[in-house]
């Protein structure tokens, strides 16, 4: 469905900003210089979706690529999420909704988004699957598919059943690829089994794979000194037979500029580095203590507006760095600093939002809890 071979996808999805704590003020100008740069370099394929960066994303899309650029010149995808209809005529609302804020015309690519086992009936009571086939037939959708965060045996329901979904956007990194939770393998194979196309995302598990321990980037960087960090993790995926496409949720210019440094002219990974990629994998299981990627689906109705993500990022931070010896970091300011204009983890309620729609299937209440007495306590 690619024709210029080129896999690296830019995910709209952690754009830089104007304000660190506020998602939806989205540093526009710079952003238009990664696109610019991006689609100078021949690559063409943006992935958005409707609650991306604060529901800013698609407005950002037709500022930045949209107004600026003939439609034929680049590939847009985009996505329709089970948390935000509740009905038949919901669907229309925020597809067409999303028509405007892009100013797309049609969407070359579109997802029913994050289906896992408690979405999925969803989706299909609103008959989603035809709903988007309709969509398709009518010229509004240039190719169906979906994101995927569940298990292979469920994803091997859906394909058996919903056969002209096109391709499918799974998880796919080092780290993930033998997860008991996320089975990055399994479902990897599993579509493949089926004879579909692979769109990556969290290639770089939301950043988790661009800052790795010491023993794990000695590894890289003993076998390919000129490469970063985080191109073992998209260069990985991207290495995978059937990955069409790579999504990388890049952050800024200098990211940006990286990213291409190694996909304009992409080289496969050798077995022997992707062993190095898997023993890189051992080195961090052994430290992450939350492996949280960063997406903020469980911010947006946290009814205490707690920075689950942002906490969890310390945490983790703060576990890699032996407190026992250190005793104390700047991430305890940094907490209270967040705490002053965002819940507390204390103030969580347990209401169970933020896990209903974590994609790692996170148990957030519990984690929160350990936040909270390490930075509360």
């Amino acid at each position: 469905m690619i024709e210029n071979g080129k896999k690296l996808g830019f995910g709209l999805m952690r754009l830089p900003l104007l304000d660190p704590n506020d998602q939806a003020k989205v540093d526009v100008e710079q952003v238009k210089r990664m696109v610019d740069l991006f689609l100078e370099k021949g690559f063409t394929y943006f992935d958005t979706a409707w609650m991306y960066n604060g529901f800013a994303s698609e407005r950002v899309a037709k500022e930045a690529l949209v107004d600026r650029y003939p439609r034929d010149s680049f590939t847009l995808a985009d996505k329709l999420h089970g948390s935000f209809f509740d009905s038949f005529e919901d669907r229309d609302k925020i597809f067409n909704a999303q028509l405007e804020k892009t100013g797309a015309g049609y969407f070359d690519y579109y997802l029913l988004h994050g289906i896992e086992a408690d979405m999925y009936p969803k989706y299909e009571k609103y008959d989603c699957f035809d709903w988007l086939l309709e969509k398709k037939a009518r010229g509004l959708v240039k190719h169906a598919g979906f994101s995927f965060h569940d298990t292979p045996e469920l994803l091997d329901q859906i394909l058996t059943k919903h056969p002209q979904m096109e391709f499918v956007q799974l998880q796919i990194n080092y780290l993930d690829w033998e997860s008991r939770w996320v089975r990055s393998r399994a479902c990897y194979e599993m579509a493949r089994a089926h004879g579909k196309p692979v769109v990556v995302m969290e290639p770089v598990k939301g950043g988790t794979l661009a800052k790795v321990p010491p023993a794990a980037e000695k590894l890289f960087r003993d076998h390919a000194p000129d490469k970063s960090v985080p191109s073992w993790g998209i260069r990985f995926a991207a290495s995978l037979p059937g990955v069409m496409m790579v999504l990388s949720g890049m952050s800024s210019l200098e990211q940006m500029r990286d990213n291409l440094s190694y996909m304009e002219d992409f080289q496969p990974l050798t077995e022997a580095e992707k062993g190095l990629c898997f023993q890189a994998a051992d080195i961090i299981n052994g430290q992450i203590a939350i492996p949280c990627t960063g997406c903020s689906y469980c911010t947006e109705g946290c009814p205490r507006h707690i920075a689950i993500p942002q906490y969890f990022s310390l945490y983790n931070e703060d576990m890699r760095e032996r407190l026992e010896e250190k005793g104390w970091t700047v991430n305890f300011t940094n907490y209270d600093i967040l705490a002053g204009q965002f819940g507390k983890a204390s103030d969580c309620i347990g209401c169970g939002q933020c896990e209903g729609v974590c994609p790692q299937h996170l148990p957030i209440i519990d984690d929160l809890k350990k936040v909270a007495a390490h930075y509360e306590g």
